[in-house]
């Protein structure tokens, strides 16, 4: 491999001569060979539309050139764009605060932006990295906006629209599944009849209500404290430079971001970003309860509830036969399991700031995207190959119905809540229904106790 030669504080630094980035990205390759896992494609992204709305509030402010301008510009739009996906090689955990992925971005716009005048990658006198890219910004406040940029959008473009399907879906099972009586149950005991359509609105309305919160969370996420640079001060930036930026992103994104009230308490914290987690927990425990659900009610087939059939996607054995798994609630357990997990690590750092600057805005950002990544795409497949398919087995629920002792409860009222629960256990211990032994015992007259019993009255 060739290597052009590149100097920084530390002294030279041998960089790969075709690679955009520079000798501060070639640093942190080396120093943090870690996980082999880099921050997303949409932090990568959302920091370089930050770099254009910088470099365009900066002219306008007067501080950057008006020739060097579009070319920066145009840099940053190849980066959005992916053009140069594969020049950001800074492992996901790094130096805290994420300078060294600042960095990365900067160098690689700054080499582009050189090469579209002409002159040749390195050669920083025409565009430098700090001076020019990262001109009027920190690290400390920059990264803060574009976390909160990668978040924001990742859940109101990926992860509620996941979810708003879902609900769709539950909420037509929940209509078709209306006049199927079936057997409640709690404790994991059974209970009092219900519908199958009750069960499923009840789960389509807990996605309801966790898409509610989750947005009503993630509205902190609009406020970011850029203009703020090093530790919220302000210091080296123009008048009016942070209007001036927040207006162009409000232009690139469509999200109505605002300045932070107090652009230090911003820096100390993760506060808005911990609210988003906890916003995507509050999701993960959802859906899981309800792949949950599923696995419950499909168990079987023969030999357990086995009260809905889920579609079957894939055998489900190498060693047994026609063997059929849940597959796809197994999968969305294992996903909210993990989505958990990034959620408490955000936590912890969090919980780990100090001072004026909390640096582990890194591993806070990787895992709150990962979370949103995964949660929306095992939402979408969890929905298409499973929810959408599922058929009941009519079969199974009206064996049930017909054999739960529950009912005995709507006697309470005619013959009193011992009688009743005595009638129950006789049914449990004799297997017979309760009706069979109601009129056994002659406790009430027979047409009496059909419109009593009758389980579609007790729903």
């Amino acid at each position: 491999m060739e290597f052009r030669v590149e100097k920084d504080v530390l002294g030279e630094v041998k960089v790969p001569k075709d690679a955009y980035y520079g000798s501060e990205t070639q640093r942190a390759f080396e120093n943090f060979p870690v996980s082999g896992h880099h921050l997303q494609k949409a932090i990568i992204r959302n920091y370089a539309i930050l770099k254009k709305a910088a470099a365009l509030a900066n002219m306008r402010a007067g501080k950057l050139d008006k020739k060097l301008c579009p070319v920066i510009c145009d840099a940053c739009d190849e980066v959005a764009a992916g053009k140069f996906d594969d020049q950001f090689v800074v492992d996901a955990f790094q130096a805290g605060a994420g300078t060294s992925t600042n960095m990365n971005v900067n160098e690689v716009v700054a080499n582009r932006a050189v090469e579209l005048l002409k002159g040749r990658r390195g050669d920083y006198k025409l565009i430098h990295p700090n001076d020019h890219v990262n001109m009027s910004q920190s690290t400390n406040d920059t990264f803060h906006c574009v976390e909160h940029m990668a978040m924001y959008e990742g859940i109101h473009k990926e992860l509620l629209p996941a979810l708003e399907e879902l609900k769709a879906a539950l909420g037509a099972k929940s209509k078709e599944f209306a006049d199927i009586v079936k057997v409640g149950r709690t404790h994991l005991q059974d209970a009092v009849p219900m519908t199958l359509g009750q069960e499923f609105s009840g789960y389509a309305t807990a996605i309801d209500t966790v898409m509610h919160h989750l947005s009503q969370s993630s509205d902190a996420l609009l406020e970011i404290p850029l203009g703020g640079t090093a530790l919220g001060t302000g210091i080296n930036t123009p008048k009016d430079y942070s209007k001036y930026a927040i207006d162009e992103l409000r232009k690139s994104t469509g999200f109505k971001f605002t300045q932070s009230g107090n652009l230090f308490g911003s820096m100390q914290n993760q506060l808005d970003e911990l609210r988003a987690a906890g916003g995507l927990r509050e999701v993960a425990v959802t859906l899981g309860k309800i792949a949950n659900d599923m696995r419950l009610l499909s168990s079987g087939p023969r030999t357990a509830i086995s009260e809905i059939v889920l579609p079957p996607v894939q055998p489900g054995s190498s060693i047994m036969p026609g063997k059929i798994n849940p597959s796809m609630a197994e999968m969305l357990n294992q996903v909210c399991f993990h989505a958990l997990g990034n959620c408490y690590a955000v936590e912890a750092a969090a919980a780990g700031g100090q001072l004026e600057l909390n640096v582990f805005m890194p591993v806070i950002a990787y895992n709150i995207v990962f979370a949103i990544g995964i949660l929306s795409n095992g939402t979408r497949a969890f929905t298409k190959r499973c929810i959408v398919g599922i058929k009941p087995n009519r079969v199974a629920i009206s064996k049930y119905v017909t054999m739960n002792i529950s009912t005995a409860t709507a006697l309470s009222p005619h013959i009193g809540y011992a009688k009743a629960a005595d009638i129950a256990r006789t049914a449990y211990l004799e297997d017979k229904s309760v009706m069979q032994v109601c009129l056994e015992m002659k406790v009430l007259p027979k047409e009496k106790l059909e419109q009593i019993l009758d389980p579609s009255k007790q729903i």
